[in-house]
Parts: C-alpha cells; sequence; structure tokens
C-alpha cells in the first residue's frame, strides 16, 4: 500500500511550504527546498503522533534540522552575500512565465514528498526495528552538519576575499563539500527506510527520490565547474586546485565533470 490517503496531506504541506518560490522561481529549489523538508518532516511528526518511537523522533528532527537551517542559510545569503548576487545576476532577475512556475512548482512539491516518503512509510507501515533507521540517521545528521559546516566555511572564506574560490578546510577534501554533504544526508533517509518499504511502489519511490538527487547534485557541481571556469580557468593556482582536489566526493579521484579547454 502507498498510503496516499495520508501522503497527500504530505505533499500538500510541502506544496504549500515551496510556494515561496513564486516570490522568487530560484526559491522552489533553495528556500522552498529547505522549507518543504523541514514541513514535510513535521507533517510526518503530527500525522503519526500516537505511532512515534523514539528513533523515528530522531529521522524527523533531522529532517526538521537539515531544512530549517539550510533555508535560513540560503534566505540569508541571498540578502547578504554581494558575491553570491554577482554569481547569480541575470538568473535570478529573469522572468518566467505563470505556467511554468505552476508546473515547476507541482514538480518540486512531488519531490519533496517522495525525498521524505521513507520516514513516512516507517511509520505507515508500523515498522518497529531501530538499528537501520538510527543508522541512516547518523548518516543523515553527519551530512547535514558536513553541509552547514561548508556553507559556513565558504561564506567566511568569501567574506575575506570574494575574488578568489574557497579552498580552506573542508574544501581541502572536495570541492563541492555541501553537495556531498546533502549526497550523505538523503542517502541516510533512503538506507533509514530499507527495513520498512513494503511493495514495489514505496521502493519506487525511495530510489527514484534518492536518484534524482544524485543528479541534482553531479548536475549543481558541473554547472559550478563551468561557472569557476570561466571566472578563473587563467589562475594557474585555481587549476591546480581542481586538478588535484576531487570534485564532489572526498578522496574519489573525479576532478572534472566538464571537459577542459586543452584536452
Amino acid at each position: 500500500m502507498m498510503g496516499f490517503e495520508k501522503l497527500w496531506i504530505v505533499f500538500v504541506v510541502c506544496l504549500l511550504a515551496c510556494s515561496v518560490g513564486f516570490h522568487n522561481f530560484i526559491w522552489f529549489m533553495s528556500v522552498g527546498y529547505g522549507l518543504a523538508v523541514a514541513a514535510g518532516g513535521a507533517a510526518i511528526l503530527i500525522l503519526f503522533l500516537s505511532k512515534l518511537t523514539w528513533v523515528t523522533v530522531i529521522q524527523c528532527a533531522v529532517l526538521l534540522f537539515y531544512g530549517i537551517r539550510l533555508a535560513y542559510f540560503l534566505w540569508s545569503r541571498e540578502r547578504t552575500s554581494k558575491s553570491y548576487k554577482d554569481a547569480m545576476k541575470g538568473v535570478t532577475d529573469s522572468t518566467v512565465p505563470m505556467p511554468v512556475m505552476i508546473v515547476m512548482w507541482l514538480f518540486m512539491g512531488v519531490l519533496y514528498t517522495m525525498q521524505v516518503s521513507p520516514v513516512f512509510y516507517r511509520l505507515y507501515n508500523g515498522s518497529t526495528d531501530t538499528v537501520i533507521p538510527l543508522i541512516g540517521a547518523v548518516i543523515s545528521f553527519a551530512g547535514a552538519v558536513i553541509e552547514a559546516m561548508a556553507d559556513a566555511q565558504k561564506s567566511e572564506q568569501k567574506k575575506k576575499n570574494p575574488k578568489k574560490v574557497a579552498t580552506e578546510g573542508l574544501f581541502r577534501i572536495c570541492r563541492c563539500p555541501n553537495y556531498f554533504g546533502e549526497l550523505l544526508m538523503w542517502l541516510g533517509v533512503f538506507i533509514g527506510g530499507f527495513t520498512t518499504y513494503t511493495g514495489i511502489g514505496q521502493w519506487l519511490m525511495a530510489i527514484i527520490s534518492f536518484i534524482a538527487i544524485i543528479i541534482i547534485m553531479f548536475n549543481g557541481a558541473q554547472r559550478l565547474e563551468k561557472r569557476q571556469a570561466k571566472r578563473y580557468g587563467n589562475d594557474p593556482e585555481f587549476n591546480h586546485y581542481c586538478d588535484t582536489t576531487p570534485i564532489i566526493i572526498p578522496f574519489v579521484p573525479l576532478y572534472h565533470l566538464t571537459k577542459k579547454e586543452g584536452r
């Protein structure tokens, strides 16, 4: 069973949370994303209040922590970071037709609902095991902390030198530690549902959403690499950093997602 009689409520909550994208369409995928994850976690808590276990409370708490922290950071960055404003100039100013915005809104609502579905199904199915969901929650929390640290470190380094890419702290081990943290976050959520998924529908919802996150993260890293190459491509120090530091997964020798000129 898919639990649509309750899952639709989570979907509506996620839609309402990410509707901030109508103010700025980028927010469907940024501020609205964080708000939707947090709101989805809160909705699951309320829907299954009588079925909560200590481990599912932890899982929902991680969703709340991740979503609120991310939404606040992205909102704050857009308001205060000059380097971010310069990088996004021309993107945030563009006009998106309303039908496109509505389609994007609905798509994001579905995706965010699918992302939190492993926690939803653990409670919906009444699963009582603790080891696998706890392992998943620990992985998710570690990913959320890594992403938060990476965001803070990048912001601090950009304040000191807006014209240079972040290369210190977590950026020593990979160029996109924030994306790596996000991958870990959702890997933990996915793993946390391994012992609760029943039926192909629940498995597909979890698998498709996790694959979507992988694609989004690698696509984001690829677009960032292209932007940085245009801006810093003539800097030998930058090129050495890119050629010797994995782009998204630490210690995995994947250095580029785009073909470098001259190769």
